[in-house]
């Protein structure tokens, strides 16, 4: 059993390992919610019916009101994260005990902030996995969401093992005893249009926005929009937040396209700072533009920034020699590719399985 928080941005990073446990002939479910429309022909539940990620911000906002300004920031760290997803897992924990129930997995598989998973597997007494599905040390939010005051009292036991996906040379501190696995992109598919599958006349660049819209999502479409005019690319706006009118001739929009097959042939990448972003990013070794914002998103910017391999700018603030540079400076090219072999070299999720297989026989 999979269980990820009912967030597609929670979910994608999972479906790789999932899909290679299926493929090596194991019986896998995927328990979350808000599922895209392709998730590689693996079984489904939904769990997610009385999940609601903003009336649990709001709940944790009143109660820690100087912890919740510093996350509109994105600079408070794992405190504001922790009790916002404590609070959100109590609506899991129900749904997904009936479903263990009925399901009788060997193995739970959680990410990094479904703790509901390991939950349920410590009343079961089913092992757990933590699969780490952000730039921040799955092991940093499962002591953060676990010691949170919404949970205060649960038994809740720490996973029988925990697989890193963050490449050695972007990560802050060494895992101690996690498994490496590669980050594989996986963006939950949809249509391509014709003119996207061959190579435009001019470097195309991709433009990206949060599933998740409000306050200081960081959504970079509006500047990119404003820039565009002045610089010698082709913008394609993917899931733009609104209509758009009166657009530069070189910029195009379209709706959800499966990015991690379009990165490969990107010229540059600019986005709103999400973690499956920007490793979807760096396994492609494109440069990218990160726009810092609320949650881990000025995190995950300032960690691309220093590894080298993209920039870090407002989305306000972009402007077209920030794109043009994007485009330009070899050096943040040579970064993302360095990192794009550092991926290539980690161990692919099929290689994991067999461990996974002896924690479930155990």
């Amino acid at each position: 059993m999979v269980v990820a928080a009912p967030l597609q941005g929670h979910l994608l990073p999972l479906v790789p390992l999932a899909a290679a446990c299926r493929d090596a002939g194991h019986d896998v479910v995927l328990a979350g919610g808000n599922f895209p429309p392709d998730l590689l022909g693996l079984r489904t539940v939904d769990i997610g019916g009385r999940f609601s990620l903003p009336r649990s911000a709001m709940r944790a906002a009143l109660r820690h009101p100087r912890v919740a300004r510093a996350e509109m920031k994105g600079t408070a760290g794992h405190g504001f994260v922790g009790e916002l997803f404590g609070r959100a897992n109590l609506s899991l924990v129900e749904p997904l005990m009936r479903l263990a129930v009925g399901e009788r997995p060997d193995l739970i598989v959680f990410e990094s902030l479904s703790e509901a998973g390991a939950i349920v597997g410590g009343k079961l007494s089913i092992p757990s996995v933590l699969q780490e599905n952000t730039l921040w040390p799955a092991d940093d939010l499962f002591e953060a969401v676990t010691t949170s005051s919404p949970l205060r009292g649960q038994r809740i036991p720490r996973p029988a093992l925990t697989i890193t996906v963050i490449p050695p040379s972007v990560r802050e501190g060494s895992p101690v005893g996690a498994v490496p696995m590669r980050p594989v992109p996986y963006s939950g598919g949809g249509e391509i249009p014709d003119w996207l599958r061959a190579p435009g006349d001019r470097p195309r660049v991709l433009v990206s926005r949060s599933t998740i819209e409000g306050p200081n999502d960081g959504n970079p479409g509006p500047a990119v929009i404003a820039a565009a005019a002045e610089v010698d690319a082709e913008f394609v706006l993917v899931r733009p937040a609104s209509a758009a009118r009166g657009l530069p001739p070189n910029v195009r929009t379209v709706g959800r396209v499966p990015l991690n097959e379009l990165l490969p042939y990107a010229a540059a990448f600019v986005h709103h700072s999400g973690a499956g972003s920007i490793l979807g990013g760096l396994a492609a070794g494109v440069p990218q533009l990160a726009t810092p914002g609320a949650g881990d998103r000025r995190h995950n910017a300032e960690l691309l920034a220093r590894r080298g391999a993209g920039l870090a700018v407002e989305a306000k603030a972009i402007t077209a020699a920030d794109l043009t540079r994007l485009l330009t400076d070899e050096s943040l090219r040579a970064a993302a590719q360095q990192v794009a072999a550092e991926i290539a070299a980690m161990p692919a999720p099929e290689s994991v399985v067999a461990e996974l297989g002896r924690l479930a026989r155990a």
